[in-house]
């Protein structure tokens, strides 16, 4: 390796921080918003955006996992094996709100559910399921159903209630209310 190798790759690794930056910030103004207006929001050409992303569509899934990220990290520091599992259920359906009130334009760009668009949910779906375990072992939620199944349930009502937001059929408040109530439901708690 050359002195300037670790350079060059800092100097990368910033560029596609900055893309993911820019893409993020804009793509909430702008869903339709194309390469080009990305790059000059990073401040970088078309060309350094194909360096790392070989398309829209990769950069948008990026975006994604970068959100996604984000958002697992603030699951896992909520402590969802702190308190009872219903106390934590309720802390990961607000930091999931949370998230979806900082990006709503998400829903907008993320994959249609293909492979792709299960496996960015994976990470959250782990989350999930560790806590729903735990919930079934204490009798909290309910053992009429797997666990992945009311994981994915609940990921499906999650999004519903992002939709009838972003529709402007529901006000923020509501919905998230809905989901909380929702969800108790699903998992069984009295």
């Amino acid at each position: 390796m050359t002195a300037s190798e670790p350079r060059r790759r800092a100097d990368a690794e910033r560029s596609r921080a900055a893309i993911l930056d820019a893409a993020t910030r804009l793509l909430a103004e702008q869903p339709a918003a194309g390469l080009a207006a990305i790059a000059a929001a990073a401040g970088v050409t078309r060309q350094t955006i194909y360096a790392h992303f070989t398309s829209r569509d990769e950069l948008l899934v990026a975006v994604v996992e970068d959100i996604t990220a984000q958002t697992v990290t603030a699951m896992h520091a909520a402590d969802p094996d702190e308190g009872t599992a219903t106390e934590a259920l309720l802390r990961i359906l607000d930091i999931g709100w949370r998230a979806f009130e900082a990006h709503p334009f998400i829903q907008r760009i993320a994959p249609t559910e293909t492979d792709a668009s299960r496996e960015l949910h994976n990470p959250v779906t782990d989350h999930l399921l560790r806590l729903i375990r735990r919930g079934q072992r204490s009798g909290e939620f309910t053992s009429a159903a797997t666990p992945q199944w009311l994981a994915t349930a609940l990921i499906a009502v999650s999004h519903a209630a992002g939709e009838e937001v972003t529709a402007g059929r529901m006000t923020q408040p509501k919905a998230e209310q809905a989901l909380r109530d929702t969800a108790l439901r699903i998992f069984g708690v009295a």
